[in-house]
């Protein structure tokens, strides 16, 4: 594993991240350790790419009235760690240390409620149409730091939302490729 790009605070953030605070977020429990990556899909509204809306949900400034797909996310309190935004613009959220609101109704090898023990990373993009290069880079750059800071994150903890949420969740998605991902990382599949 080469050399960590980013760099992580005693206070969980990553240095290089645009920071956008989401109070979606809380202690994790007593004693848990963060041994799980969880890797997400987003986009708001669904397919549209570069638009303000994610940072507003997560910050709870959604104006449901923006678009008609909204109205489903009224009273809705999430957050993830980060994001990596199609251009490779990567922001956070919540510190590494807190528990972000990202995973739901979850189970990840018989323990359930996997907020309480995994990051959650969001990527700006949907389950059919292709990641980009630069999201793929940063990602896996990402990984390799996180990894250095929790070490019990090791290739099979890291997983996507559908792999804890089957069923109720599809992304990152089949236009998701986990070889490029693992591959960049030097990692062997």
């Amino acid at each position: 594993m080469s050399t960590p790009v980013f760099s992580i605070d005693g206070g969980g953030w990553v240095v290089e991240a645009e920071r956008v605070t989401s109070p979606n977020c809380d202690e994790r429990p007593d004693e848990m350790e963060i041994d799980l990556l969880v890797i997400h899909g987003i986009s708001l509204p669904a397919g549209k790419f570069g638009t303000p809306y994610i940072d507003q949900l997560f910050t709870n400034q959604l104006d449901n009235s923006a678009h008609p797909s909204f109205e489903s996310l009224k009273n809705l309190k999430v957050s993830a760690h980060l994001l990596i935004q199609r251009d490779g613009r990567l922001v956070q959220y919540v510190p590494l240390s807190k528990r972000a609101w990202h995973a739901g109704i979850s189970s990840f090898e018989g323990r359930e409620r996997c907020n309480d023990f995994s990051i959650g990373v969001e990527l700006e993009g949907v389950d059919d149409v292709p990641y980009t290069d630069r999201q793929y880079d940063r990602l896996a750059l990402l990984l390799e730091s996180i990894q250095k800071e929790y070490p019990l994150i090791v290739k099979d903890r890291i997983v996507g939302h559908s792999e804890i949420a089957p069923g109720r969740k599809s992304d990152p998605g089949p236009a998701f490729e986990w070889g490029i991902v693992f591959k960049k990382m030097e990692m062997e599949l």
